[in-house]
């Protein structure tokens, strides 16, 4: 008997860290407990620390485990199921100091659940529809056995050409932090060592959606003045929100990669901002810093790297390589390495695996029958939260809401497309799981009335274009054709709209088209779709567009053909069914569009806060020598900020407390809103400040602050915005955050155009 409890003793000694043998009081003190951790490592081990590797044929699963026993891996990510990550950790716990693993993967929008796609969140305008969007994603991710997201994304879009700005929150610096602190606080929850969070990992560090022409991973040449009003909040929101990480982006700032970029991660970063967490490459952009052309080979670029800060090499060939022979020839120094291996050590302690390594991966007894089972999704919230993403565009002589008796033909490409409703990055979503335009219609519609479904179309008669977008597609091609002739499909079409008293087209992009390295030339719906709806506008029965995307589209003659257009980008697993509840009344939408339409590409860029200008153009006068297309309507197709509703909501005149504000006081800026229509309904009021004259040129407006409320039909509300300096404040010349004395005008509307201003002085 006492032999066996001896071997007992030793089998649990065995299976203990070392660092919880020597020091364990120290897991109170995360500075002390990682300082003395770091003592007991060798250089290979520390060098393993900062490598972050993808599940892939380059490296498979069975030499992963073998390199993690051995020390030489940090973490992992693209395992996303607790079979997965179970032996991985075990592995980690066989190494000689036991150090944890980390897994983590790209949760944006969703897990296993799949939310409207971050654009679409933004449309919502509702804080807290996003924020449950970002914890029921953390909480079915940490359930899966994932520690950490590449999320939230916070790039400013303001060029649709450009593939990921489907991954962002569109165009608004404000908004867009605002939604930075929302998504980061509710990955995070209470604290990120909570068994039901994730460590944010803010993206893409920085300015990547600047890039030029659109074009992904391109340059971006920026004036620091515009950096720091424009597009750095966001990030910065982000941080002060307490984002465990940040993801370093694939692009150059003003000729200096951001994976080389000493200024922006040191300086900036770390000490202006204050940053103490992970900062991690994306992938393989250690590597790029060859091609990019800063650094003549592999070692020359893991030497830039690490001295310009970053921690983890994600989808490492370089760190393990090189950074030994750096160090001993005296290329870089041992702080160096020491300083990015305590990040990933304090990020592994904040995430809480220090205390207990399988916190999110649990005991095998205790697994999911089945990963994949609908049960474990959160369909219920994701229906609410995509029906609050949805923009209505157009709704002349009131065509929508669609009657329930009605017959009605569906027609288009995306009316039946499982995969395209998920949207780009959908994480662990599956397409089987999706629900489809006409799964969600034939639900409401029942048997009251009929919905005939054609084809119509294919999204694109590109071939190019097709092969393009299934290249990647290893298992099967993601766009599938109909192989019918075109002109069969738009028969077949037509025949169902003459036989039905409405049409609704579901058309679009696919979300291959509105992708990580789908940068578009042309903003127009696909030939072959725009071909369908001229065919189904001439039946002359009403047509409702339903648009799919992932970026604004150029819908100038589309506009023109549809009675009804409903913006639904790529709405979720649940998606079906909202747009169906949209179409029928069952909800009013309140959307409002987080980013410009444009009326075509050449008009780009055409966001809402533009600087002022000598010569500006004014509607309805000459237009000669001002700043102005001739060839077109200057101005955009919808602002930033529009949306309809199924009622209608009137402003009172905005009343100012005072015609002046003092440094330290406060002026309050109020309006009284009426739901003048028959049906209840929310609406986003929105507050626009634009400093009339500064020691440099400043925006026409800039949204400072909203509120979205709802009213019953008939019901008024008086809301109240509280104005302070700090909501004047900009970066001068000197990048001094600054407000200065004079005149100011704040305006309140319903969208960034059609608004009332009154004017104040600061004084």
């Amino acid at each position: 008997m006492k032999k066996l409890c001896l071997l007992g003793l030793v089998a649990t000694l065995a299976s203990h860290p070392v660092w919880a043998e020597t020091k364990p009081a120290a897991l109170k003190d995360k500075d002390a407990f990682v300082s003395d951790l770091l003592k007991q490592m060798t250089l290979d081990e520390k060098i393993g620390q900062l490598r972050l590797i993808s599940i892939g044929p380059e490296m498979p699963r069975e030499l992963i485990r073998k390199e993690i026993a051995a020390g030489r891996i940090g973490g992992t990510f693209n395992s996303i199921t607790r079979p997965e990550n179970r032996p991985m950790q075990d592995a980690a716990m066989r190494s000689r100091l036991k150090i944890p693993m980390f897994f983590a993967y790209d949760v944006i929008h969703g897990h296993r659940t799949i939310f409207p796609i971050s654009l679409a969140l933004a449309s919502s305008w509702d804080m807290d529809a996003i924020g449950r969007s970002g914890r029921i994603a953390a909480q079915e991710a940490a359930a899966d056995s994932l520690d950490i997201t590449f999320a939230p994304m916070v790039d400013i879009s303001r060029d649709p050409r450009w593939g990921r700005t489907s991954e962002g929150f569109g165009e608004d610096t404000y908004l867009v932090s605002r939604i930075a602190e929302v998504m980061v606080k509710a990955f995070q929850g209470a604290s990120p060592a909570n068994a039901d969070s994730l460590m944010a990992s803010v993206k893409h560090f920085a300015l990547y959606g600047a890039v030029e022409g659109g074009r992904d991973y391109n340059v971006v040449d920026m004036s620091p003045v515009k950096m720091y009003q424009d597009y750095l909040p966001p990030y910065h929101a982000a941080i002060k929100a307490g984002s465990g990480g940040v993801m370093v982006a694939l692009n150059s700032i003003n000729g200096v990669p951001a994976t080389a970029n000493t200024w922006l991660m040191n300086d900036l970063l770390r000490r202006d901002w204050g940053f103490k967490g992970l900062t991690v490459s994306d992938h393989g952009a250690i590597f790029e810093l060859i091609k990019h052309g800063v650094a003549k080979d592999g070692r020359e670029a893991a030497k830039l790297a690490i001295k310009a800060g970053i921690d983890m090499s994600m989808n490492d060939s370089l760190y393990g390589k090189e950074l030994p022979g750096l160090l001993k020839s005296g290329e870089i120094e041992q702080s160096d390495i020491d300083n990015a291996v305590r990040e990933v050590l304090g990020a592994k302690y904040d995430m809480g695996l220090f205390k207990d390594p399988y916190l999110r991966i649990g005991k095998a007894e205790d697994d999911p029958a089945d990963p994949y089972a609908d049960s474990r999704l959160h369909r219920a919230e994701a229906r609410d939260i995509a029906r609050r993403s949805l923009v209505l565009l157009k709704n002349q002589n009131e065509t929508l809401p669609l009657k329930k008796s009605a017959t009605i033909a569906l027609v288009g490409p995306l009316a039946k497309a499982p995969i395209d409703m998920m949207g780009s990055w959908a994480a662990a979503g599956r397409p089987a799981q999706s629900v489809t335009l006409l799964d969600g219609m034939n639900a409401v519609i029942g048997e009251k009335g009929q919905v005939i479904y054609a084809r119509g179309a294919n999204i694109t008669s590109d071939k190019a274009v097709l092969d393009y977008l299934n290249f990647l597609n290893f298992d099967a091609p993601e766009v599938v054709d109909d192989p019918r002739p075109a002109q069969v499909l738009i028969d077949e079409a037509v025949k169902a709209a003459k036989n039905a008293d409405v049409i609704v087209a579901a058309v679009g992009e696919s979300r291959g088209m509105s992708h990580e390295s789908s940068s578009r030339t042309d903003l127009n719906i696909p030939q072959s779709q725009r071909d369908l709806i001229k065919a189904l506008k001439a039946t002359g029965k009403p047509l409702v567009l339903v648009l799919m995307n992932g970026r604004p589209l150029s819908i100038l003659e589309e506009n023109q053909q549809a009675d009804a257009i409903l913006e639904t980008w790529f709405a979720g697993t649940e998606g079906g069914n909202a747009i169906a509840d949209v179409l029928f009344g069952d909800y009013n939408p309140s959307g409002k569009l987080p980013i410009t339409f444009p009326r075509s590409v050449g008009q780009i860029p055409t966001y809402y806060n533009h600087l002022t200008i000598g010569r500006p153009f004014t509607p309805g006068k000459p237009g000669n020598y001002t700043s102005q297309y001739f060839d077109d309507t200057t101005g955009p197709l919808f602002p930033f900020g529009y949306g309809l509703s199924y009622t209608h909501f009137s402003l009172s005149d905005m009343a100012l407390s005072s015609t002046t504000l003092n440094k330290t006081g406060k002026l309050d800026a109020s309006v009284t809103v009426k739901n003048t229509g028959k049906v209840d309904g929310e609406t986003v009021v929105q507050l626009y400040i634009q400093d009339v004259a500064g020691s440099m040129i400043r925006p026409i407006k800039e949204l400072k602050n909203f509120q979205k409320i709802m009213l019953k039909a008939g019901e008024e509300r008086t809301l109240h915005f509280t104005i302070t300096e700090d909501d004047l404040k900009f970066y001068n010349a000197q990048l001094k955050f600054a407000a200065e004395p004079g005149e100011f005008n704040v305006q309140i509307g319903l969208d960034s155009q059609d608004v009332q201003q009154q004017t104040f002085e600061l004084l």
